[in-house]
């Protein structure tokens, strides 16, 4: 114990760094900045580039780097040494205050969606100050956003510190209405659970599909998968455990709040989840911890894979983001406390998220919306694409008995009776959890639960704060007007409750009637992301995004293009390997053996053996597939050529979604068949089997 709290946050230039190292002004001035959003004076910055750069060379670094991410969904940095030539032709260690301030990476290859022409290559990255600096393998890494030349934003971080002080703003007008003159910032929190698979390097690196795009192209169900449902929370393997061990460490001296870690429900499946920080901390650490998820699984001899479905047939990794929101008092505004129905200002934030969940079910199906976990939601490991709320049996009760204007009779927790004596008696939550709800309430936050496992969190929680800040907005114009604040107070719970009601779902979110069930409603159900993402650049969102300062038109216009482009680059990456693999391995196997059933027959009858037994009906199995093969691959080769006439990147998504995925489904379900004839030896890759239970 006493080594994880030596080492946690070892290499971080946090704020006992900062206190220990800055004069007492600067770090009050530093401090206001992070804490209370004031704008950073320029020789504040040069003294901490100065005491950031010293603390950095005696951790051992001798570059740094402004790290930022990019639209790739990935980070991305550019490493400058501290070094600078002076006379006699040796060098001095400096770092200015305006290199910690803006970095100047080069634009021109990152996506831009048309904001940027390819020779306009000018772009700038500049310091965030409220995500600490980190030394990560001899670089001081600085968190920063990245704009272009002309100020629009082509990150992800920019948007989401843009959302949470929207949502800060807002949320600020309405608490002051309920007398909170003391609160002056508002922050959400989130905690982002990490699902993945940790798989032998040996077997990784005999699978085409799993380098070139992280998931199994093809791969018949291995005769044991997830049906005994004994790796969840099951006993860690020994391997295993040491790669956790070593993550921990890693993360734990960069400050990440790495707390559970366990077995998930497929074999190989793993979770890894950290305590509670501010978004725009948490969405760094998320990126960081997927980076060393990587690294120190390779050092294990192991590959970690962050795809939503790198296998078919058993459950696929998300990433659970519990949001919530907090004044910077210490309240959190999501916390029911004892007495939720007379808590007013409880409800009307609840209700502010109802009413933002459901007016714009399009952003959030958006904002998780990739070609990977297009695979995954709806599959029995993650919630529907319709996007739903779960609130349990005491708050929909809660808020029934607020439309009928009937009381609610409060009830004290129950004892849980379980039939030991010997056991401590504990008390029974209010209510029970939802798996199966994109979005439910889980004691004093929301669980986003349709997030993909290699997503970065900036994405989903851009959306949240902002349509949050949308209604809350309202909610604050509203209510500023009043003469009498109690009534309408009453009688804006109660409108937003009748309103938008119908987005609250308790019942079972995989049930095929809830389908029909939320048609009716008239809840959206946008499987793809090609067709959620239409819904992106309308006039409605356009204006809120504009309104509250989140997107101009063109970063909207940008991320629209970016995002189909996305879809269409990785969809076509998989065409291509699926081809490849075919003719080069799939194919081959599939003749050798044919060629071999052949001989055995000749050889059969050679000794004058007639029946061809086994081996005959075996011949023309494998022969007719191999021919059902070809047909499907010259298919797939023909729609991938067509897709070179679509024009327009929404187009080109919707030829992929409609034409190019059926032709490789169709493909793969007839290699995944051959591969059960042929015999395992004369297979050319690993089993799913092999790659499952490949961690021993």
């Amino acid at each position: 114990m006493d080594e994880v709290t030596s080492i946690f946050g070892e290499n971080v230039f946090n704020e006992t760094v900062m206190k220990a190292r800055l004069p007492k002004e600067t770090y009050k001035q530093l401090m206001k900045t992070i804490e209370g959003g004031e704008k950073l004076d320029s020789s504040v910055a040069t003294v901490v580039a100065n005491a950031m750069k010293d603390w950095a060379i005696q951790k051992g670094a001798t570059h740094y780097t402004h790290w930022f991410q990019p639209l790739t969904g990935v980070t991305a940095e550019k490493h400058d040494s501290f070094i600078t030539p002076i006379s006699d032709g040796k060098v001095i260690m400096e770092f200015s205050g305006k290199e910690l301030v803006q970095g100047e990476p080069d634009a021109s290859s990152f996506p831009s969606g048309g904001i940027r022409a390819t020779f306009e290559a000018r772009g700038y990255t500049a310091w965030d100050p409220t995500s600490y600096a980190f030394i990560k393998e001899g670089t001081l890494c600085i968190p920063t956003c990245f704009c272009s030349y002309t100020g629009e934003a082509l990150d992800k971080k920019t948007p989401l510190l843009r959302s949470m002080e929207a949502l800060s703003k807002q949320a600020v007008r309405v608490l002051k209405l309920f007398g909170n003159t003391d609160v002056t910032s508002v922050k959400t929190t989130v905690g982002p659970e990490q699902e993945y698979f940790l798989v032998d390097k040996s077997v990784y690196d005999q699978r085409e599909d799993l380098i070139y795009t992280g998931r199994t192209l093809f791969g018949a169900k291995s005769p044991k998968g997830q049906e005994l449902e004994d790796h969840y929370f099951g006993m860690i393997k020994p391997r295993v455990q040491e790669f956790m061990k070593d993550l921990n460490r890693e993360l734990w001296k960069l400050g990440i709040l790495a707390k559970t870690e366990h077995n998930e429900v497929a074999p190989a499946q793993h979770e890894l989840a950290p305590i509670f920080n501010t978004t725009n901390i948490a969405c760094d650490h998320n990126q960081l911890t997927m980076e060393l998820m990587r690294k120190v699984a390779s050092k294990h001899g192991m590959v970690c894979l962050l795809h939503e479905k790198p296998f078919a047939g058993v459950n696929g990794s998300g990433k659970h983001n519990n949001w919530s929101i907090s004044t910077n008092t210490g309240k959190n505004l999501l916390d029911p406390g004892a007495t939720p129905e007379s808590n007013a200002q409880f409800l009307l934030f609840l209700c502010a998220v109802i009413k933002a969940v459901d007016e714009h079910q399009d952003l959030l199906r958006i904002s998780v919306g990739t070609a990977g976990n297009d695979h995954r939601l709806g599959a029995n490991e993650a919630p529907p694409a319709i996007i739903s709320m779960f609130l349990g049996d005491e708050l929909s009760a809660i808020l029934d008995c607020l439309e009928q204007g009937k009381p609610y009779g409060t009830h004290e927790k129950q004892k849980m009776e379980i039939g030991v004596t010997v056991l401590p008696e504990f008390k029974k939550d209010t209510t029970d959890r939802n798996r199966t709800s994109p979005f439910a309430f889980t004691g004093n936050k929301f669980e986003f639960r349709s997030l993909g496992s290699s997503d970065s969190v900036a994405c989903a929680n851009i959306m949240l704060n902002t349509v949050v800040a949308a209604v809350l907005d309202e909610f604050a114009n509203t209510l500023e007007k009043s003469s009498d604040f109690q009534k309408d107070l009453h009688d804006l719970i109660l409108k937003t409750i009748r309103e938008h009601k119908r987005i609250i779902f308790n019942g079972n979110g995989y049930d095929e009637s809830w389908v029909k069930e939320a048609e009716k409603r008239g809840l959206l159900n946008l499987k793809t992301t090609p067709e959620a993402l239409k819904y992106f650049p309308s006039d409605a969102n356009r204006a809120m995004f504009k309104k509250l300062g989140i997107f101009s038109d063109s970063e909207i216009s940008s991320r629209f293009e970016i995002q189909n482009e996305n879809y269409s680059k990785i969809i076509g990456i998989e065409a291509l390997t699926m081809i490849d693999m075919t003719r080069k391995l799939y194919l081959p196997a599939a003749s050798s053996y044919s060629k071999e059933l052949a001989d055995t027959i000749a050889s059969k009858k050679a000794c004058g053996i007639s029946d061809e037994g086994f081996e005959g009906i075996q011949l023309k199995k494998v022969s007719a597939l191999t021919s059902d093969i070809y047909a499907k691959l010259c298919d797939l080769e023909k729609q991938n050529e067509a897709v070179k006439s679509i024009e327009g990147a929404s187009e080109v998504a919707m030829f992929y979604k409609d034409n190019v995925i059926p032709a490789m489904n169709e493909l793969r379900a007839k290699v995944d068949e051959m591969e059960l004839l042929v015999p395992e030896p004369k297979w050319p890759v690993p089993s799913y089997g092999k790659m499952l239970f490949s961690v021993k």
